[in-house]
């Protein structure tokens, strides 16, 4: 019995750590700059189109704290930008499965939450349908990128910030992002001010670029990956990112897999594309930023 309840109280313990690990913080100390009044209210579900849980209609921005042990952090922070055609969130995959995995290389993580556009009763129906349209989808994304790319600019400037706060180096707050969220990423890192400048980016199977910024003069190193069969069509956008910082003869980084579809995130198919965050890793550690 007396074991029973020691074992009890371990798991209590570790729920507790769990939670204490995570902290939802507001991306705006107010209402979202640029955003109209809205009274539609965030959700979270399984979506069954996707296979997996999403989240829908964020109107108020936030980051998901999650840190690591005091024995593992070494000072590395990491915004994470989900995809999700700007009218989602994959959550877990592409956000919380994601952050577990960097926690655990000591790394900061801050999952991101920016605007999306507003749908019904199931978002990734609602994009499964409209992307067939692209010139009516474009009119839909009209609006909310730049206010999802914003978004994206003002986690890596309040990250940088608050950096002793975290615990982390102002200079060492990089950017990832998947489909939507790496066009997110891959804007940040052309758009960014000097405050908030990130230390490295990726993009996942992203989209392709709103601006056509040119790579400026101090950007910072880029990974990027994706599938050839990638089923949105999306991989000669992955190329054509890494072309543009190459040219720029900037630090670039590019892994295209022949197989694994769009959205892959942390989702295992027993195929290479499985290992594509192993490759980011190694990618981290060679730049730098898995040092203490």
């Amino acid at each position: 019995m007396k074991t029973f309840a020691i074992r009890i109280l371990l798991v209590v313990l570790s729920l507790a750590a769990v939670a204490a690990a995570q902290e939802v913080i507001p991306l705006y100390p107010g209402a979202a700059p640029g955003s109209t009044q809205t009274n539609y209210p965030e959700r979270q579900y399984f979506s069954k189109t996707w296979n997996t849980e999403i989240v829908a209609n964020v109107t108020q921005p936030t980051l998901t704290v999650l840190r690591p042990s005091p024995e593992t952090k070494n000072g590395t922070a990491i915004v994470i930008c989900p995809g999700g055609g700007f009218m989602a969130l994959s959550i877990n995959s592409e956000g919380n499965d994601v952050a577990k995995y960097l926690v655990a290389k000591g790394v900061t993580a801050f999952v991101l939450k920016y605007r999306l556009a507003q749908t019904g009763d199931d978002a990734t129906q609602e994009f499964e349908q409209l992307f067939k349209d692209q010139q009516k989808f474009n009119a839909t994304m009209k609006t909310v990128v730049p206010l999802a790319i914003s978004d994206g600019l003002a986690a890596v400037t309040y990250v940088r910030q608050h950096a002793s706060e975290f615990g982390v180096s102002a200079d060492r707050v990089g950017i990832i992002g998947f489909s939507a969220g790496g066009t997110v990423s891959s804007e940040v890192a052309l758009l960014y001010a000097p405050a908030g400048r990130p230390a490295f980016a990726a993009a996942i199977y992203p989209g392709g670029l709103s601006s056509d910024a040119p790579v400026p003069t101090d950007a910072p190193p880029l990974f990027v990956t994706a599938a050839t069969d990638d089923t949105l069509g999306l991989a000669p956008q992955s190329i054509l990112l890494y072309q543009k910082w190459a040219a720029a003869k900037k630090t670039a980084e590019l892994h295209m897999y022949a197989k694994g579809g769009h959205g892959f995130g942390m989702t295992k198919q027993n195929i290479p594309t499985d290992h594509w965050i192993d490759r980011f890793a190694d990618w981290l550690q060679l730049e730098g930023f898995l040092n203490k």
